[in-house]
């Protein structure tokens, strides 16, 4: 027993020091805490990431409503028998080469695909948009559930320390009589078995206590641990004055996730356009301009005339004469690299039309997957209704249970104590024995305990009932 007190002491200091260093650090409101978790919550900004892909999407579904242009330039050299590109002709040299152009594109008709693609990622970013607000919503509930379970674990703690300094005050008075051979000395053996079982109940409520706050770290994901100020946070008791009809009505208008669903389905029929466009033709207009370059390219100019021999005769008299003619002579220019784009200039324009005749069935099958996409989105969005009605019709229940158990503990709290405060007037004097004032202080300490439940089950409900109200 006494190696026990030693073990626990030690654990109490320890728990102690950790307290101490705990408040030094800052102490957070709920506002501060709900501020905190906006900016840190990892969930919430993966949320934000989806919605920043959704934007990106649609930007670019509406950029492809543009026309396309692309510039090309090439430079190379050829080595061995090719084709001159400016004469055409085949050659056996080392050529240099390039080419250059650029060439438009815009689509005119294709069962307007793009622009319903473009509506379609409209509603998609709309919906990923409505998403990180009902993150948002979800978060806010979620800091505001656990930072009052923190409170619930706090004052249960509390609790248990007040019932632990009454019982070694007890044992105190009990060690006196027991010193001093008085009184009953089973009464101070129970007593010890009661620090027991009290300090049990510290280090249980000690350890509720630090669950709740890392869970509470977790959602504002902050290093280190988080010590709360609840001074500005109204916990009264009052009357819920809306029926779960009523909560489940104004949940209808104002929760997030219900209009995130809608955009969804208008997405998904939006989808069931595109697929259908693959079954009509696609015509697009295109125009290009495109010059090349050679370095076997030549520009030949006259350098004068000559007298040459044809290598033919013609016989005068009897005598063979040779046959001379004129000739003109020319001298070889390289043309120049501008010169050759100038001179080698060419345009295109052009219509394309494609017709689908037969694709094994995609069009027909794509069809048929949009249309089931949309099913999907509908059952969700009904899955969703009868969840969250579900949900408010159990937690407005459990809210009342939560509200008349409180006022039954309450009435339980004041018998209670009544009855400690004889009880222990009676063991004191010796009129009482052990088991009758152990099991009056276990009685109101219960009660204290369940009342701090039951008042805090009720506030987490009000708050589940308020976020569906859209009033967080």
């Amino acid at each position: 027993m006494k190696h026990r007190h030693i073990v626990f002491a030690i654990i109490f200091l320890m728990g102690r020091a950790v307290y101490a260093q705990n408040q030094t650090q800052e102490s957070y409101s709920l506002e501060e805490c709900i501020s905190i978790a906006l900016e840190n919550n990892l969930d919430l900004k993966s949320a934000n990431l989806r919605a920043n892909s959704a934007k990106v999407n649609h930007q670019q579904s509406k950029a492809n409503l543009l026309p396309s242009i692309n510039g090309s330039f090439n430079l190379g050299v050829n080595d061995g028998r090719s084709i001159d590109p400016f004469t055409n002709d085949f050659i056996n040299q080392e050529l240099t080469f390039s080419n250059m152009g650029l060439n438009a594109d815009m689509t005119i008709f294709n069962g307007f695909r793009l622009l319903n693609a473009a509506k379609q990622n409209r509603l998609n970013r709309k919906a990923a948009e409505l998403e990180v607000e009902a993150a948002k919503q979800d978060l806010v509930l979620n800091v505001t559930l656990t930072y009052l379970q923190v409170l619930n674990n706090k004052a249960v703690l509390d609790l248990t320390k007040q019932r632990y300094e009454t019982t070694k005050k007890q044992l105190k008075i009990q060690e006196d009589f027991y010193n001093n051979e008085s009184g009953n000395p089973a009464d101070y053996a129970d007593l010890l078995g009661q620090i027991a079982n009290d300090e049990t109940s510290i280090l249980v409520s000690e350890s509720n206590l630090n669950n709740a706050q890392q869970n509470l770290v977790r959602l504002l994901n902050l290093p280190g641990n988080v010590t709360i100020n609840p001074e500005d946070l109204m916990l009264d008791i009052e009357t819920y004055g809306l029926s779960a009809e009523e909560v489940y009505t104004e949940a209808l208008e104002n929760l997030l996730t219900f209009q995130a669903n809608e955009a969804r389905i208008e997405a998904a029929k939006k989808g069931v356009s595109v697929a259908k466009s693959q079954f009509t033709p696609e015509i697009s207009v295109f125009a290009g301009i495109n010059t090349n370059y050679s370095s076997a390219a030549e520009l030949f100019t006259a350098a004068g005339t000559e007298i040459v021999d044809t290598g033919d005769f013609v016989t005068v008299d009897g005598q063979d004469l040779p046959v001379r003619t004129e000739q003109t002579n020319f001298d070889a220019n390289s043309i120049s690299y501008e010169d050759q784009l100038d001179n080698n200039l060419n345009t295109v324009i052009g219509l394309s039309v494609s017709v689908p005749l037969f694709n094994g069935f995609r069009a027909k099958n794509n069809v048929a997957l949009q249309k089931i996409q949309v099913e999907e989105s509908i059952l969700e969005l009904e899955r969703t209704h009868l969840d969250i009605k579900n949900t408010i019709a159990q937690v407005h229940f459990d809210m009342d249970a939560a509200y008349n158990r409180y006022q039954s503990l309450l009435k339980q709290v004041d018998a209670y104590e009544e009855s400690y405060r004889i009880n222990e007037i009676r063991f004191n004097n010796g009129v009482s024995n052990f088991l009758n004032y152990v099991t009056s202080k276990n009685n109101l300490d219960n009660a204290r305990v369940n009342l701090a439940n039951a008042k805090f089950e009720y506030l987490l409900r009000v708050k589940v009932l308020d976020y569906y109200r859209g009033l967080n």
